[in-house]
């Protein structure tokens, strides 16, 4: 049986109660590691050894910073097999998904901060006002300088490409953090932390604790020495970030949830459309929060867009997720399993048609037979204001909604209270620009889904959050400008 541990100052440390949570293998149902119940006492050990390391880490040259990080992503590279295997086991997506996608990205994310943090500047101004006596002759110019220790909460469905992602660009610009990583699969950041080790990271730079959000994930966004917050995960936990953050004028990023509409029109390459829209739909079985849950398609091509998603979920079969052959794997947990099934019942209960899945695979290994397994579900007919078609289900259950109309399509794609994503397949240029303009999302794709460039902003709108991520918004929200003015 695996135990992991803290990494507290370089180090690992048992959690201070002494008491442990079970991590479940969601393709077989049963426990095979037990990670830290961390608890206040181990936040404030974690956050005194970040506060210790702040002024050497801040004041270490940038290029230093990005050397260390460089070899960092050269180790999550070397130990690729590793981490993936770690990643499906912890999860249950498939491993071809963790070794081509996951762990790669997560080493691109070091490298992509290391790189910029050496390009980064400061902004000047030339200063011409006119003041009693004549005019005033000023420059003004602005240093970006770190905030301290940032508390940084990362989700259970990309765990170490998302804690990857909070981490590098918060050391880059010299801040030192205390990383939580979700509880349910801790295994992979619980590795990162011998990495950090290895790459010759100072102590207590990065500090990685497991827990639960209570009391560990919230005595970590309450403390008064942890200026900075980055979360994502759910909308409901967001809010209360949000509350607890603004009443400490805590500086916060919120990545929250989505019910990304993926809108077909019939001027679209149908083939690459239908293809694209199957990726998006269940993609790590459907537990991304890009991913584009509402299909809306015009009426002249539903039938064949259908057909088609029908005909591509046939190859979808639930699978062990440790074979290299698997495209489908497990659910993250059984609660989470429930939660789907019961979704797809209120669907029934409305009088949707369940078009394929629906239910727990009938057929699956040996070894995986408890495992946490749903099949990928096709759903249409019901109101687009029901509950199923608003609320987020982070599962492999897709619906689909005719249009008629550009008007209607785009009531429908902004009829939520999220504003995650949204994807648009069309031939139509002008067409394309309209809906990117008048579409409530922060993301949007044209023709594409999941096209990912590092260097521009990544954020929701509405129920989806508030802040921004990477490029040099990630670089500027881990700083505190600083304006300096010269008269001369």
């Amino acid at each position: 049986m695996l135990r992991l541990a803290n990494f507290i100052d370089n180090q690992h440390l048992p959690p201070a109660s002494g008491e442990y949570l079970d991590v479940f293998e969601p393709a077989t149902g049963e426990v095979y590691a037990h990670a830290p119940r961390s608890d206040a006492a181990d936040v404030e050990l974690a956050v005194a050894a970040a506060q210790r390391a702040f002024p050497a880490w801040a004041a270490t040259p940038a290029a230093e910073r990005a050397r260390l990080m460089f070899r960092l992503a050269d180790l999550i590279d070397e130990n690729l097999d590793a981490l993936a295997a770690a990643e499906s086991r912890d999860t249950g997506k498939p491993i071809s998904l963790a070794r081509t996608v996951d762990i790669p990205r997560s080493a691109s994310n070091f490298r992509f901060f290391a790189g910029a943090i050496l390009h980064s500047g400061g902004d000047f101004h030339e200063t011409d006002q006119p003041a009693v006596g004549g005019p005033l002759h000023a420059l003004n110019y602005t240093l970006r300088r770190p905030r301290g220790v940032a508390g940084l909460i990362s989700p259970w469905n990309l765990p170490l490409y998302l804690l990857s992602w909070k981490i590098a660009p918060a050391i880059a610009t010299g801040n030192t953090c205390v990383a939580k990583p979700s509880e349910v699969t801790p295994v992979t950041a619980s590795m990162l932390g011998h990495l950090v080790s290895q790459a010759g990271i100072p102590h207590g730079v990065v500090n990685i604790l497991h827990g639960e959000g209570r009391p560990c994930g919230s005595t970590l966004i309450e403390h008064p020495s942890v200026p900075t917050l980055s979360f994502t995960g759910s909308t409901a936990v967001g809010k209360w970030i949000a509350a607890a953050a603004g009443e400490r004028l805590k500086r916060v990023s919120l990545e929250l949830g989505g019910k990304n509409p993926f809108i077909i029109f019939p001027d679209a390459d149908l083939d690459a459309a239908v293809s694209t829209a199957l990726r998006a739909a269940f993609t790590n079985q459907g537990q991304v929060c890009l991913c584009g849950s509402r299909l809306l398609v015009h009426a002249s091509v539903f039938q064949r867009v259908l057909d088609g998603m029908l005909a591509g979920v046939a190859s979808l079969r639930p699978a062990d997720p440790s074979d290299p052959a698997t495209t489908f794997g497990a659910l993250v947990s059984k609660p989470h399993l429930d939660k789907v099934a019961r979704i797809v019942d209120q669907a029934r209960a409305l009088g949707a048609t369940i078009h394929c899945g629906g239910t727990r695979p009938a057929s699956l290994p040996a070894r995986c037979r408890s495992g946490f397994f749903y099949e990928p579900t096709i759903i249409s007919g019901l109101d687009p204001s029901c509950s199923v078609e608003r609320d987020e289900i982070f599962g492999p259950v897709v619906t689909l909604q005719p249009f008629e109309t550009d008007e209607e399509a785009l009531a429908l794609a902004n009829g939520t209270d999220y504003g995650l994503a949204a994807s648009v397949f069309t031939s139509g240029l002008t067409r394309a620009h309209r809906l990117a303009e008048q579409l409530h999302a922060g993301v949007v794709w044209i023709n594409c889904w999941m096209v990912r460039d590092l260097r521009t902003p990544f954020g929701g709108m509405k129920a989806s959050g508030v802040g921004r991520e990477g490029g040099a918004e990630a670089l500027r929200f881990f700083t505190e400008p600083r304006n300096v003015c010269i008269r001369i």
